[in-house]
């Protein structure tokens, strides 16, 4: 744990007892803190009282008291409309801050120089935050992952020059963090997302570019107009920008050739990194991914060499791309993670052809549509969850389709027609494009319950760990 020492003696005001509101009460306490928490639903409340932390209503709270308001990352700031109490914080003149705030003023106030990667954007934070927390571990040096990837980043151990951080930050942690200032910060790209809480594009788009803004050194993809344009701004600014691009060839940055990154410098010499041997980064958009840290890493003090034998470990991310085993030729590919069209199409981009693919559950605006240039790649879809009538409606006439219903008949009905197939390397593919919604909690127990079927078939070849 991380014990915030910086309200040392001061009351601090607590909403949202989820698991990283309990891990930021008990860190403000540790430092010496008073915390004063509340939360909407009564069962986060009674667990808060069972772990010794104060719950009082904070409707009747008086907020003179505070020295500041900390909110949990999932509750509304500003859009739709603030919540209730960022209201009163509001009126009574409190600062609202996050737990990624509060591990920025701890580290600027014990270990100043302490590395802190920090990575956002739209798509591909998570790939990007584990191999570049896998890239310093393999390196030899102490690597703590946390953030919007799982961990809380106050239960991380505490900031030091001899530890490096590698935190995943979503748009809303950005946003509850206005001294975030990474060693090394990376914005990746920037496509609509969380509109209803953001407004507008623009606002959308200025928040992730906090992030690279206070970076030391900001590494931004470049291959999307708003990117493209932080990256320009930042530059203007004097600030220091390592560019990246998979779409075309760069005097200076990261730039794919084939299946190898190119690192090319300002006085002309290159570096070459090579992927094609490396099974989980698959695709254009992991090799924007592996730039990233490339780069970050880098940026540390980490040899190229060290980096090389780094990438060729990474085993990937879980639910991401993540090769379960093989069938003689056939690959299973876990990919749950992809809850929308964008992220599915990297899926399907990353194969040429003979996708045996598993899609469907709880759909997003525009469906599976906007990936109709991709379904000459598909032998045959497989139709899960309430979205198989519109998806059916989508695919007619363009895509064979079989009505599934449900992953345990889909895995076996994929598996049995990527065994009679002759091509070189026929792929069952679970990329849903889809909330799991309808038939599990969430993408995590999706994805592992397509890695229990795929591990019971006979003759499987298993590729990696849990």
């Amino acid at each position: 744990m991380t014990p915030v020492t910086s309200f040392t003696g001061r009351t601090v005001a607590l909403f949202g007892l989820g698991g990283s509101g309990l891990v930021t009460a008990r860190a403000l306490l540790a430092g010496g803190a008073a915390v004063v928490a509340f939360d909407d639903k009564e069962t986060s409340r009674d667990a808060a009282t069972a772990a010794g932390i104060a719950v009082e209503d904070l409707r009747t709270s008086d907020w003179s008291r505070f020295d500041a308001f900390v909110l949990a990352p999932g509750v509304p700031l500003t859009h739709p409309q603030p919540h209730w109490s960022v209201e009163l914080a509001r009126a009574a003149g409190v600062e609202i801050i996050g737990d990624i705030e509060l591990f920025c003023r701890e580290r600027a106030a014990v270990a100043a120089a302490a590395p802190l990667i920090a990575i956002t954007g739209t798509n591909g934070k998570s790939t990007t935050t584990a191999l570049s927390a896998h890239l310093v571990a393999a390196a030899g040096r102490d690597a703590q992952m946390g953030g919007n990837i799982g961990t809380a980043i106050l239960a991380l151990a505490p900031p030091s020059e001899a530890r490096v951080h590698v935190v995943e930050c979503s748009s809303f942690q950005i946003d509850l963090a206005p001294s975030l200032a990474p060693t090394a910060g990376i914005l990746l790209n920037v496509t609509p997302d969380h509109l209803d809480r953001h407004g507008t594009m623009e606002n959308y788009a200025g928040i992730k570019e906090r992030l690279v803004a206070g970076a030391s050194t900001a590494i931004v993809g470049v291959d999307d107009d708003w990117c493209r344009a932080i990256a320009d701004r930042l530059a203007a600014a004097g600030r220091r920008v390592v560019r990246i691009s998979v779409e075309r060839r760069l005097e200076e940055g990261f730039w794919l050739d084939g299946t190898c990154l190119v690192r090319a410098a300002a006085d002309g010499t290159t570096t070459r990194f090579e992927l094609a041997c490396i099974g989980s980064l698959r695709g254009a958009h992991n090799a924007q991914n592996a730039a990233a840290a490339i780069a970050a890493v880098g940026a540390l003090g980490v040899s190229d060499d060290a980096i090389r034998a780094g990438l060729a470990s990474f085993p990937g991310l879980a639910h991401r791309m993540e090769q379960v085993g093989r069938i003689g030729r056939a690959l299973f590919v876990n990919d749950s993670k992809a809850t929308n069209a964008d992220a599915t199409e990297k899926a399907l981009a990353s194969f040429p052809g003979a996708i045996h693919w598993i899609v469907g559950g709880t759909q997003k605006e525009g469906g599976i549509a906007p990936l109709a240039p991709y379904f000459d790649r598909i032998a045959r879809a497989y139709l899960v969850g309430k979205s198989s009538d519109d998806f059916a409606r989508t695919l007619e006439g363009k895509v064979d389709v079989v009505r599934s219903g449900t992953l345990d008949e889909a895995v076996p009905q994929a598996a049995a027609d990527a065994a009679a197939s002759d091509a070189p390397e026929p792929v069952v593919l679970l990329s849903p494009a889809c909330a799991s919604y309808d038939q599990f909690p969430n993408f995590e127990v999706r994805g592992a319950r397509f890695r229990d079927l795929v591990r019971a078939l006979p003759g499987l070849a298993p590729i990696g760990k849990d």
